[in-house]
């Protein structure tokens, strides 16, 4: 399983909001840029970074900062969230050099899009499925869709997609534990690689995901700001080194 360092942006800053709300913030660095290098040195095989303004306008905001990191680590993997809602923008990111795209809110209002990226960019795009009380959420997380985690999911099947996250929104930022349940759950109604989003403080929590040989990555933010473990332990815990 491997262990993905996250990078949250609001007003080109590192951020980490609780539940995804954007009154809950705190700033964990000012040098987006920096952070990345920090996390690469470290030994992250992929990047997550999402542009939280650019998923509550829907169109990107921070991208010239992510396009930076990119430009600074080409051969460095990469994937993007927030704010990408048609073609031409996911398509933009992924021309630019970044890795993989990740698509939620679309996946949910403009599914044909997404079908047609996936044959002009085969295994570039990751569905995002972002869930609160069972149902899944979009803009922002800010908008409830009548969809559950594993509708949405069933409507991409057999499509080329790299994989899908799965968030359990309750849990992101809040350090209580991911929702191990569900994301196994899901899991077993999907073949696509499945990685877990929210809520890991501990590396027991890595431990415990990295058993199900059915969760291919977790994203850790907050509890890697916090230093709650650094990611050399984490990423040892996940392949189960000593």
């Amino acid at each position: 399983m491997i262990v993905i360092p996250a990078i949250d942006l609001k007003d080109g800053k590192c951020v980490r909001l609780k539940e995804g709300k954007m009154d809950e913030v705190t700033i964990f660095s000012e040098d987006p840029l920096l952070t990345s290098e920090v996390w690469f040195a470290q030994g992250a095989e992929y990047l997550h970074i999402v542009d939280l303004d650019g998923a509550v306008e829907g169109r990107p905001i921070n991208d010239k900062y992510i396009l930076s990191i990119s430009s600074k680590f080409p051969d460095q993997q990469i994937q993007v969230g927030g704010g990408i809602r048609d073609f031409n923008s996911a398509s933009h990111y992924i021309e630019k050099g970044i890795s993989r795209v990740i698509m939620g809110t679309a996946a949910v209002k403009d599914a044909e899009m997404l079908k047609e990226f996936c044959k002009v960019y085969p295994n570039k795009l990751i569905l995002g499925v972002d869930c609160l009380d069972g149902y899944v959420k979009t803009d922002g997380w800010l908008e409830s869709s009548k969809l559950k985690p594993e509708e949405l999911v069933e409507n991409f099947e057999g499509m080329q997609l790299a994989g899908l996250i799965y968030t359990d929104i309750s849990r992101d930022g809040m350090m209580s534990g991911p929702n191990i349940e569900s994301t196994l759950s899901l899991s077993h109604k999907t073949d696509l690689p499945i990685i877990a989003s929210g809520g890991v403080s501990s590396l027991e929590h890595i431990r415990e995901l990295s058993s199900s040989s059915r969760i291919h990555g977790v994203i850790c933010g907050r509890a890697l700001y916090e230093e709650k473990f650094t990611l050399e332990e984490a990423i040892k815990v996940a392949n189960r080194l000593k």
